[in-house]
């Protein structure tokens, strides 16, 4: 079959991406399982690290990336409803891995489910066909655009998830967003619109700030290296906001840790810039700040967000459309930070 595949481990990625037309077909379905045809790929940061390689984790080359996808069901395993068949769906790639049963763990022995991703620790979705369990899939309109709809999935629940389920956002408490552009960036500056938030954004470039007012950011905040949680404070008229979302890490956590109210929460779901960060630990105690780190999400999120989707209240934002033999193209945008909003990939 047709399928993107990283032939080799390496830094920077896009070198070794390779459109192919004789990845092996899919093998036959398990109880529990579906078999999806691809309409539409999108990229995550994700597909960088698979490239570059995912620290204490072993992958073998050449292999299949991708966590996001809109498809159709076009067959199911056994123990599976046949009404799945022919549904329009986009995928939760977070897979949960059942906890182990030790006598010696104490009851509840995490409060965090452990996660297998498709595209990551599983060959993913960028080819033309795919499987996944059916428990993963979440229903979309048959009219919906399938480069938005694959557009939508990992990033809006990895915002949801870490800001409204972890985060307890309330509708119109006040919200930062730092590194304004990548996908999970641009779901979180919807939801804290859809929920009726005033936010603020940050960014290394002046083009992408215009966007994000454009969508709706109330302040927008050029990040060239200053400290520059005085103007968020400002803006907030020196109260501080309730809270900060925070991907890139490093260059920014300390200017969100100050950009804080009292009892705020500072939610994160990766560390671009590195995961070496200063903080202020007197900033967290005095003032009662909350962290959470978060990854992906549960299938009952997923869906529940998948709902706004389907109504038309939440919508991701698109940056590029590339043809699949074109893929090179668009890791190389992603690779270069070129994007505002997602890159996806049509089959």
């Amino acid at each position: 079959m047709r399928a993107v595949v990283v032939e080799r481990q390496g830094n920077p990625v896009t070198p070794n991406i390779r459109f192919r037309t004789d990845w092996p077909e899919l093998s036959p379905l398990k109880p529990g399982e579906a078999s999806l045809r691809t309409l539409a790929t999108a990229l995550n940061h994700m597909d960088l690290w698979v490239g570059k390689g995912v620290p204490g984790l072993t992958l073998d080359y050449p292999r299949v990336s991708g966590c996001d996808a809109c498809a159709v069901v076009e067959a199911v395993g056994p123990g599976v409803d046949g009404a799945w068949v022919g549904k329009r769906v986009i995928v939760n790639a977070a897979m949960m891995v059942p906890e182990r049963d030790h006598p010696s763990d104490p009851p509840a022995s995490t409060l965090a489910p452990i996660f297998e991703l498709i595209g990551e620790h599983h060959h993913g979705m960028l080819r033309e066909r795919f499987t996944a369990p059916i428990k993963n899939l979440a229903v979309v309109p048959d009219n919906a655009e399938p480069g938005e709809a694959a557009a939508f999935g990992l990033c809006a629940l990895t915002a949801w998830s870490m800001m409204v389920t972890k985060g307890g956002l309330a509708s119109g408490q006040s919200v930062l967003i730092t590194g304004i552009g990548g996908g999970v960036a641009t779901a979180a500056l919807a939801i804290a619109k859809h929920r009726g938030c005033p936010v603020a954004v940050t960014s290394r470039h002046r083009w992408k700030l215009d966007k994000a007012s454009a969508l709706g950011a109330d302040l927008c905040v050029l990040d060239q290296g200053q400290d520059w949680s005085k103007e968020v404070r400002a803006w907030s008229l020196r109260r501080g906001v309730d809270m900060a979302v925070d991907s890139s890490g490093k260059a920014t956590h300390l200017n969100c840790i100050k950009s804080l109210a009292r009892g705020g929460a500072y939610v994160t779901p990766g560390c671009t810039s590195g995961p070496d960060a200063t903080t202020d630990l007197a900033r967290v105690f005095w003032n009662q700040l909350r962290f959470f780190g978060s990854t992906m999400g549960t299938n009952a999120e997923f869906r529940e967000v998948t709902a706004l989707f389907r109504s038309g209240l939440l919508r991701p934002v698109v940056d590029e459309t590339f043809d699949a033999a074109d893929a090179a193209s668009a890791y190389a945008r992603l690779e270069g930070a070129e994007q505002f909003g997602k890159i996806v990939i049509r089959w």
